[in-house]
């Protein structure tokens, strides 16, 4: 199939230009974004019919080569613009012992184009493209299954690698694909061998999960449908949880929480977002109700059976906790993600300044304006009731805005250099008297350093 992937200069230079490369291919993510019309990034070259040592010959002259990846047939070449290009040799990688680390990797430049293909995990992933003959070569239906929405394993060599499934999970999430029903089926045969995973691996896969997905629920029901969901309990808990059909018609908290993060990944303020606060703001959405298991009861109310999950904001803090303490995600994350779940059903039909400015100092490390991210996403995640930016939400935001503490508590007016500058002595007494007047401050009790000064005096005359 002609096909045009569009690559740095740099490298299509090196590609044209060196006669040993005739046999480089393009391989993996890159030509399956291509093909779904989105920018190749990380581009990865293989090279066939030439040894490693005699692909490090071919490219030295391009630039400062780097042999870190040797033990895997990786060179490293970064170019004089500083730009830096992975190209690999064919290889044959065989399961010899237990865990993620137990392979023997054997290079081999006679492989065959389609027995290097057949090692790769999923389809969508074994396609590869010639960027001289402008070819795409696909052995096992990688781009018929990409425009199907199909998850399928390349081959049987997927069960030797358990990190697969939760690559299959971002997948599923970053390009909404379902699993085809044979890989769900090798999946949970392969239940077992998470605990082969080193933390680190399962970090990154869940971080790609939460920072990259266009349809974060086709991950959560990749882990349903695999079984791999009986290692996140916490997530596990959701499915079959009920909720009252009046507020949420959609069905059970699992179903739920799969339409708030699919409403969050369509939100323009997530999208435009850092990493890191997409990651933050998407694993908060996924935790926000793990709290209603362990609360939800039904009582008479209004003349019926209504269904009521009292104080499951605060419960779920401890169970967001460990669930992300468990997948490894940094301190710098969960300390933000749990004080959007404790304060995720705040409200307030009229919103006071002073309960804003103590909302925003309760978020710390995160915001006023993540806040807000969260509970639209909540609101949105109940079809088919339509996607909804409640006005409570709208007017915190307005009034968080022009209190300036949006995106942070408001800074203390008193410091301690004014009361050192008013002749008081480092004390116990001194840090006690800031944090008495910082609480003053929040309440509303002053706005200037006079106003904070008379504040104290008054205090004292008391």
């Amino acid at each position: 199939m002609a096909l045009e992937i569009v690559i740095p200069p740099a490298l299509d230079r090196i590609l044209r230009e060196t006669p040993a490369l005739s046999e480089a291919f393009l391989v993996g993510g890159c030509v399956r974004d291509a093909l779904l019309g989105l920018p190749a990034k990380d581009v990865d070259i293989e090279v066939f019919g030439l040894t490693y040592e005699e692909l490090l010959g071919a490219l030295d002259r391009w630039g400062r080569t780097d042999l870190v990846g040797r033990s895997f047939g990786v060179v490293k070449v970064t170019v004089g613009n500083g730009e830096t290009y992975d190209f690999t040799v064919p290889r044959r990688d065989s399961k010899v012992g237990s865990g993620h680390q137990g392979f023997v990797v054997e290079f081999d430049p006679a492989l065959t184009h389609r027995e290097a293909a057949s090692r790769r995990d999923f389809t969508i992933n074994s396609l590869m493209y010639s960027p001289r003959r402008r070819e795409l070569l696909d052995f096992f239906g990688g781009e018929a299954d990409l425009h199907s929405r199909i998850l399928r394993h390349t081959s049987s060599a997927f069960s030797e690698d358990a990190l697969r499934v939760l690559r299959g999970m971002q997948f599923a999430g970053r390009f909404n694909l379902v699993g085809a029903p044979e890989t769900l089926s090798l999946c949970q045969a392969m239940v077992s061998s998470h605990d082969e995973l080193p933390l680190e691996r399962i970090e990154w896969e869940w971080v790609k999960w939460a920072a990259k997905s266009t349809k974060p629920s086709r991950g959560l029901e990749w882990l349903r449908d695999s079984g791999w969901i009986l290692h996140y309990p916490e997530i596990a808990a959701l499915m079959n949880a009920p909720q009252d059909a009046e507020w949420h018609p959609e069905g059970d908290v699992f179903t739920h929480t799969g339409h708030c993060c699919d409403a969050m990944a369509t939100l323009q303020d997530w999208r435009s977002a850092s990493e890191k606060d997409r990651v933050a703001y998407m694993l908060a959405i996924l935790t926000h109700d793990f709290g209603k298991p362990t609360t939800t009861l039904e009582v008479w109310r209004q003349g019926r059976q209504r269904i009521t999950s009292p104080g499951h904001e605060a419960a779920g803090v401890g169970i967001a906790a460990r669930f992300l303490e468990r997948i490894h995600i940094p301190a710098t994350i969960r300390e933000r993600v749990l004080p959007l779940v404790a304060n995720h059903m705040v409200t307030g039909d009229v919103w006071t300044e002073r309960a804003v400015r103590r909302l925003a100092r309760r978020l710390q490390p995160d915001n006023i304006d993540g806040l807000c991210l969260i509970m639209t996403a909540d609101a949105s995640g109940r079809p088919p009731l339509p996607p909804q930016r409640p006005a409570t939400v709208i007017e915190l935001q307005r009034m968080a805005e022009n209190l300036a503490v949006h995106r942070g508590p408001p800074e203390p007016i008193l410091m301690g250099r004014h009361l050192l500058g008013d002749g008081w002595k480092p004390s116990p007494e001194m840090g006690r008297v800031l944090q008495l007047a910082y609480e003053a401050q929040l309440e509303g009790c002053f706005e200037t350093l006079d106003g904070a000064k008379q504040w104290i005096a008054r205090r004292s005359d008391q």
